[in-house]
């Protein structure tokens, strides 16, 4: 499996619409509120035979309320 984590810009207001719909739909391992240019951040685990944008886009970014999404993806490196 492959580990990313995904931070949310959401529509002022619509942050806990937006992370409870998040969490609703069970893809995330973990779910948090942040600091600075994003409100929330989520630890994905992307299945091996997926594609990571695929999965993404049909799993998370379809939620109203999202306004921008940063995905960073993580390498093992150690």
């Amino acid at each position: 499996m492959a580990l990313v984590f995904v931070q949310f810009r959401c529509t002022p207001g619509q942050t806990y619409e937006v992370a409870n719909a998040i969490w609703d739909r069970e893809v995330v391992s973990e779910l948090y509120s942040t600091s600075g240019d994003y409100d929330l951040i989520a630890k994905v685990y992307i299945p091996e035979d997926a594609d990571t944008g695929h999965y993404l886009s049909s799993k998370l970014f379809d939620i109203p309320g999202i306004q921008r999404t940063l995905t960073t993806m993580t390498f093992k490196a150690f």
